[in-house]
């Protein structure tokens, strides 16, 4: 039976946490206010002031070009296949480290090392990245994938640990108790807990690549990021007005794709 609604008392919180509050968002509000002068956030007001400015480049953004669709579709669709390769190598970093991350898995002198390896990897740009492997094989969409690949493996590393520390351990106390060895509780016990969350999480990667692929093709890496910035640097906004909408058109498609695959797996 549910007690009456007056008798139902909000919860209290103590002082301490009280202060806790005040001190967290206190503290940040107080670097937002610090952090205005760097950040040069005086300069919203010319927004307005230069909006004739805007409404210039605005006038060549709304008449899109697409007599080079053809090239257009082309350059994104070899962007798809630079993120779709990068998702599934990183994937295949991720499994692994993921386990190795995690806490209730590795020991700490395993554990701690492996999170600071991904710290790491997660730190470096992609452009970096990208400038490395492009150094080692040349341009072209290989350096791409493999930035993609260091950068969102290390990402799903984390994502993969962090839902390896949440499983229920009763399912793995149950193989544990048949004699299962260390591998056969994982397969068994962990890999059936956290598989449809590393899917989504892999899915989501994916289109996060798709986007960061775009970037990389500033530094050569291939795909239509390439033909992108060549049509910034040629001034051409028409052509880059109908490339953005190809690149808006295509990650909408893959999320829209992602979403239905991520619903199956609920």
């Amino acid at each position: 039976m549910t007690p009456p609604a007056e008798t139902l008392k909000p919860p209290v919180r103590s002082a301490a946490e009280r202060g806790l509050d005040l001190l967290v968002w206190g503290g940040l509000i107080v670097l937002l206010l610090l952090a205005m002068k760097p950040v040069e956030m005086s300069k919203v007001t010319m927004l307005v002031t230069n909006s004739g400015n805007i409404r210039e480049f605005g006038k060549e953004l709304i008449r899109p070009d697409f007599t080079l669709w053809k090239l257009y579709v082309a350059q994104m669709w070899l962007t798809v296949q630079m993120a779709l390769w990068g998702t599934t190598l990183a994937v295949i970093f991720a499994v692994p480290f993921g386990l190795l991350c995690a806490r209730n898995i590795a020991p700490p002198w395993i554990q701690q090392p492996a999170r600071r390896l991904m710290d790491l990897l997660r730190s470096i740009p992609d452009l970096v990245v990208g400038l490395l492997f492009i150094t080692a094989v040349g341009l072209g969409p290989f350096a791409g994938v493999m930035a993609l690949s260091v950068n969102t493996g290390a990402v799903l590393a984390k994502l993969f640990s962090e839902a390896v520390e949440s499983i229920d351990p009763r399912p793995v106390e149950g193989v544990r108790a048949t004699g299962a060895h260390r591998l056969q509780e994982i397969t068994w016990g962990v890999i059936p807990q956290v598989g449809p969350l590393w899917t989504s999480y892999a899915l989501y990667r994916f289109e996060s690549s798709s986007r960061s692929a775009t970037v990389l093709g500033l530094i050569g890496a291939g795909g239509i990021g390439q033909t992108l910035f060549d049509s910034l640097n040629a001034f051409a906004y028409r052509q880059t007005s109908a490339i953005v909408i190809v690149i808006v058109a295509a990650v909408t498609l893959i999320d829209l794709l992602s979403q239905a695959m991520r619903t199956r797996l609920m």
